[in-house]
C-alpha cells in the first residue's frame, strides 16, 4: 500500500510542478504581477508537504494581495488567492491519480 501512496504522491509531484494562480477578478487584477506557488520539491501525501503548501499559499496571498489598502479586500482577496491554490492543487492530484 505505502508502494502505492508513493507512486501516486510521485505522479501528483509531477503534475504539480508548478502551480500558477490566476489573476483574480478584483479591479486591480490587471496591474497585479501574476504570482506562482512551486511544489514539485514537497510531497504533497505527507502532512508536512501539505503544511508546506499551506506555507506557500499564505506567502503567495500575502503577495498578490499587498496593494490591497482596505483590511477586509485585503483579507478577501488573500482568502481568494489560498481558495484559487486549493482548488488547483485538488484539480490536478485527481486528474494525476487518473493516470
Amino acid at each position: 500500500m505505502t508502494t502505492f501512496t508513493a507512486r501516486i504522491a510521485g505522479v501528483a509531484t509531477l503534475a504539480l510542478a508548478v502551480l500558477p494562480v490566476a489573476a483574480l477578478s478584483t479591479a486591480h487584477a490587471a496591474t497585479r504581477a501574476p504570482v506562482a506557488v512551486h511544489v514539485a520539491d514537497i510531497d504533497l501525501a505527507t502532512a508536512d508537504g501539505r503544511s508546506a503548501l499551506v506555507a506557500r499559499a499564505d506567502v503567495a496571498a500575502r503577495r498578490y494581495c499587498v496593494g490591497e489598502r482596505a483590511l477586509d479586500m485585503k483579507a478577501a482577496c488573500e482568502a481568494g488567492v489560498r481558495s484559487e491554490v486549493a482548488e488547483r492543487a485538488r484539480t490536478e492530484i485527481r486528474l494525476a491519480l487518473r493516470i
